[in-house]
Order: C-alpha cells, then sequence, then structure tokens
C-alpha cells in the first residue's frame, strides 16, 4: 500500500492545491484532494480485471473552478457542510435566537450555503500506517460564516485498506451551540461512465424515508411498501422511475439511532460485475440519481449529463433543526461530533 503526494493546481487566488494519491496492494486506487475534500477519483478492477474510474470527477483543479461546472453545480465528490442537503427557506431558531442562511436552491438552503465546506481549502496530514494509507483533512470554519453561528474545527479523515474499503470519518467541535450534518457527495458509476446508472441495481435496508414536499420533509416517515422507493429488494434505478419527475432524490432512514456502523446498501452493475457496499454510522441516506447534473465539454469531450452517476450520501435528515422528533444536529461545546461512512468495493 502506498500514498503519494502532488500539486493538483492553484485556486483563483494562486494558492496551490494538494493531491493525495491512496493505493493498495488490489489495485484499488483513490485520489481526494484538499479543495472541498473532494474524491476526484477511484479506480477499480471489474471481475475481468479491467481498470475504470466508477466515480464522477475531474483531472484537473480547474475543471472545478470552471464557470461551466459552478453554473450547473452537482457537488461531485466533495464534503458538504456546514449543513449537507436542505434546511427550509434557510432558517432555523436556535436557543431561541433566529438565524437566516443564503437561499441557494429554489427557496431553500443547500449543502452550506453559497462557499460551503466543498469549496473550503483543509489542511492536510497524511496517514501511513500498517494496513491503511490515508489523508487527515481539517478546516477551521468561522462563527457566522454562511450564517451559521459557533468558531467549528472540522476534520474529514479519508482511509483505504486492503479490503478495498474506503473509511470516511468525520468529527466537529464548536465553541458555541450550533448545527452541523457532514457528507460526502461522491458519484458512482460502475461501468466508468461508459453508460448511464439506469441499469445499475441497488439494494436499500430502509423499511422507510421522509415524506417530502418540494424536497423539504413534512415530518412524516412513511413505509417504501408499494411505493417507487421499495429497494428491500434489489432492482434497477430505472424500474420505476418514469414515474419520477426528476428521478430518486430522498432520504431513507436507516433506524440506526444508536450510532452504530451498520450496513445500509449495495450498488451493482451486471456488466462489470462492480459492486458497492456502504456501511455507516448515520441515521439515514439521501439517494440521488443526478437528474441535474450538467453535460460538460472536458478536453473536447461530451463528458456527463443526466443520470450519468448516483449519490449514496450517508447523513441525518434534511431540515432536521426544523424538525424536532428526526434525530438532533444540534453540537454544543464539550462535545463531539463524530459520523463514519465506509466504501466497500468489489465485484460479485
Amino acid at each position: 500500500m502506498k500514498i503519494t503526494r502532488s500539486l493538483f493546481g492553484k485556486t483563483n487566488e494562486g494558492i496551490e492545491v494538494e493531491l493525495f494519491t491512496l493505493t493498495n496492494d488490489y489495485q484499488t486506487t483513490v485520489k481526494i484532494t484538499n479543495y472541498g475534500a473532494i474524491i476526484t477519483s477511484i479506480v477499480t478492477p471489474d471481475e475481468n480485471g479491467t481498470l475504470a474510474d466508477i466515480v464522477c470527477g475531474f483531472e484537473k483543479l480547474e475543471n472545478y473552478l470552471s464557470a461551466e461546472y459552478l453554473g450547473s453545480y452537482p457537488y461531485f465528490g466533495c464534503i458538504c457542510g456546514r449543513v449537507c442537503n436542505r434546511i427550509a427557506e434557510g432558517k432555523f431558531t436556535l436557543e431561541g435566537k433566529s438565524y437566516s442562511l443564503a437561499v441557494n436552491n429554489g427557496p431553500n438552503h443547500l449543502h452550506g450555503g453559497l462557499i460551503g465546506y466543498d469549496r473550503r481549502l483543509f489542511s492536510a496530514e497524511v496517514i501511513d500506517e500498517s494496513g491503511k494509507v490515508g489523508v487527515k483533512l481539517t478546516y477551521q470554519s468561522q462563527d457566522m460564516e454562511e450564517g451559521y453561528p459557533g468558531n467549528i474545527k472540522v476534520t474529514c479523515t479519508y482511509t483505504l485498506n486492503n479490503n478495498n474499503e474506503l473509511s470516511i470519518e468525520y468529527t466537529a467541535e464548536t465553541d458555541q451551540t450550533t448545527i452541523v450534518n457532514l457528507t460526502n457527495h461522491t458519484y458512482f458509476n460502475l461501468t466508468g461512465g461508459k453508460e448511464s446508472i439506469l441499469n445499475h441495481e441497488l439494494e436499500l435496508t430502509a423499511k422507510t424515508f421522509t415524506e417530502s414536499i418540494g424536497s423539504i420533509p413534512t415530518g412524516n416517515i412513511v413505509t417504501v411498501e408499494g411505493t417507487p422507493f421499495d429497494f428491500l429488494t434489489k432492482k434497477k434505478l430505472g424500474k420505476d422511475i418514469a414515474g419520477l419527475a426528476d428521478g430518486y432524490d430522498l432520504n431513507f432512514v436507516l433506524d440506526n439511532d444508536e450510532g452504530k456502523l451498520v450496513h445500509a446498501g449495495s450498488l451493482s452493475e451486471e456488466t462489470s460485475g462492480r459492486m458497492v457496499e456502504v456501511y455507516t454510522t448515520q441515521p439515514g441516506i439521501q439517494l440521488y440519481t443526478g437528474f441535474w447534473i450538467p453535460e460538460l465539454t472536458i478536453n473536447g469531450e461530451k463528458k456527463f449529463g443526466k443520470y450519468s452517476g448516483v449519490a449514496l450520501e450517508t447523513q441525518h435528515y434534511p431540515d432536521s433543526i426544523n424538525k424536532p422528533d428526526f434525530p438532533s444536529v444540534i453540537l454544543s461545546p464539550g462535545q463531539k461530533f463524530y459520523e463514519k461512512t465506509v466504501y466497500e468495493f468489489g465485484t460479485k
């Protein structure tokens, strides 16, 4: 196993950005940059040993900074925070005080605001230990950054081992009461981008989901039975998608109130034989099939577009701060936020 660090490019302000390449003994390679803590690439073998990049991402920093990409921004591979997903109308009340955040997704606040953690530079510390390699990324988020109270220190630690497990561990500590909900926004395409994700098969352990109107939960928890959202038995993503205006973009409930590392689901694709198993300590997982991913021209070649990747975002539920019955996203001084997600790669 090995890890290397190299120059990924420079920001528009001329600041150098690094790329960390994690490689195990079984041909799995993961590339991560300290800009947005983004997973830029995951290369794995198919059942015949043929290698391909199975996530949506870019080889150059300049593509992540381009107006074309940011104009219809799909958040490829990044860490979303301080609070991922949506907050209704960008408003919440905490300890009797009202806060207003940027409204950047229709009438709602999305993924931390105008400049969330997805576009911040993290400091980096290499991990090279027996049995795993990785990088620990740290960001100091200032009081009232994007409207959130409290100075918080956030870490995101990526490690890869020889079991083909990519672990993502998040921590956060604050100096005043605030809200935190962190996720990774990697989009998978197990064909290596050759086809859409509609023939990918998904199985989720979730028996219920958060009923939503306009992407904001109503507060009701609803059974998946008899709905297009039933993935208790493995089925193709395209099977019931025609009846959904924008494809899947919904939070599933994992019945994981105790925060144990549980199996949340598996994604597979028949022609390549590739699989991804998902484990998490989080209470929910957002299935997003990438309806709004833009088609981009990269080095003269058209890439991506609608249904070119599927995101499996482990998280606390959307708009939790405004839903008292949902798992809490409140973090107080003296407490330590901790969550872990593992993506395990393999073949059938």
